[in-house]
């Protein structure tokens, strides 16, 4: 005879209802139930849909995978643990000893460590070239190169690279082309668009939008590539917060709107730093003297998204002067969120490269990246103006 349901420990289904929740209700269920070994076994075989164990995946994360996937022009993506559980995932769910992946010499920093220090002690070989020059990637080619990892909007200098040139190379070559979109997100471009196999997010950024989320994306457009990702993702249990996905959905829903405006307000501050005395450099795609304005042009149109960069005279003295003065900006190693943040990656991100090596990338210790967030933008240009005098104040003192 079967129990009331009232004196169970779980209950057996959700209450029935004729109507629908409008918001996704947070899932944070570790297990699912079946109703028997041979409707379980329809799930794990893929004849029936369906949720076992929140480790291989859940509703909540499924939601922001198709939500990203719609805007990618994906199928099947994935959401992880975090942007560098994407590009984890990816390098070594594809790449076995012996194989040689080839990195553009700007990524972020915790995919520069992962190049130099962790893929080579797994029998992996590394090695970075200048993405914006298609003539050092194909030369830095070997034999046994199986992938190439780029952003098309470097981190920090926002160098473009030469994607047009990059994909056609590997394609000829036979090789993966791997983009970590999250700078320039699918608002501003589309990988897939231009032959790129393999699509990364770190939603911590821009997607999600509000620095209370850690999450990762990943695409490839071949389902056995994706098919392994997903394999080594689970095993090694990359498994995303309910929550955090929840959130992330909640963010999503305003993204556009967050994207546009902070990448108005980002052509403002751009045009503010370039008049301002102190400041010897200012680089934002769309403008004309940035290194890469006419490619720049040809693959984002008119999106320059929401990063600036900027160098202030006087190096390290004229950096602290100016964190220290500009404190309606939030001096943190992030981007995408609503409020504006500024990094200093010779003390964050890049601190790991020796000074001659942040220099070769035009890296400084007067060097800063902004993420322009969804203040006022007169006000926004304001604090910068009250930043860069304490900078030159404490420069010429």
């Amino acid at each position: 005879m079967r129990k009331d349901p009232s004196t169970l420990m779980r209950p057996e289904r959700l209450p029935e209802s004729a109507s629908w929740p409008v918001v996704t209700p947070l899932m944070p269920s570790v297990v699912y139930g079946s109703d028997t070994p041979d409707r379980l076994d329809a799930q794990y075989e893929g004849r029936v849909a369906g949720y076992t164990y929140a480790r291989e995946g859940h509703p909540n994360a499924d939601v922001v995978a198709r939500r990203i996937d719609a805007l990618e022009g994906g199928v099947g993506g994935l959401v992880l643990g975090s942007g560098m559980a994407a590009v984890s995932a990816v390098l070594m769910g594809l790449l076995k000893a012996g194989d040689h992946v080839l990195g553009g010499d700007q990524l972020y920093g915790r995919s520069l460590r992962l190049m130099a220090q962790d893929l080579p002690r797994l029998g992996i070989a590394t090695s970075l070239a200048d993405p914006c020059d298609v003539g050092a990637m194909a030369a830095a080619i070997r034999p046994e190169t199986r992938m190439i990892l780029v952003e098309l909007v470097s981190n920090p200098t926002l160098r473009v690279a030469d994607l047009a040139g990059i994909s056609a190379l590997a394609k000829e070559r036979g090789i993966l082309l791997v983009v970590d979109n999250t700078f320039t997100t699918p608002r501003a471009f589309r990988p897939f668009d231009m032959g790129a196999d393999i699509v990364i997010h770190s939603v911590t950024k821009l997607l999600a939008g509000h620095s209370d989320v850690t999450l990762g994306y990943v695409c490839a457009r071949d389902p056995v590539l994706q098919k392994a990702i997903y394999d080594f993702s689970v095993t090694t249990g990359m498994t995303p917060s309910p929550f955090d996905c929840w959130l992330a959905e909640r963010g999503m829903l305003s993204f556009e709107l967050r994207f546009d405006r902070a990448e108005a307000t980002a052509v403002r501050l751009a045009d503010h730093l370039a008049g301002l005395a102190g400041v010897a450099r200012v680089l934002y795609p769309m403008r004309g003297d940035h290194p890469d304005a006419a490619r720049a042009r040809a693959v984002l149109g008119n999106r320059g998204c929401n990063m600036v960069s900027f160098e202030l005279e006087g190096g390290r003295a004229a950096a602290n002067a100016f964190a220290h003065a500009a404190s309606g900006v939030a001096f943190a190693p992030t981007l995408g969120d609503v409020g504006t943040t500024l990094s200093h990656p010779a003390s964050s991100s890049h601190r790991a490269l020796s000074p001659e090596g942040r220099a070769a990338l035009g890296i400084s210790e007067g060097f800063f990246r902004v993420s322009v967030g969804l203040e006022d933008p007169e006000a926004l240009c304001a604090e910068f103006s009250k930043g860069v005098a304490a900078a030159r104040a404490a420069v010429a003192g």
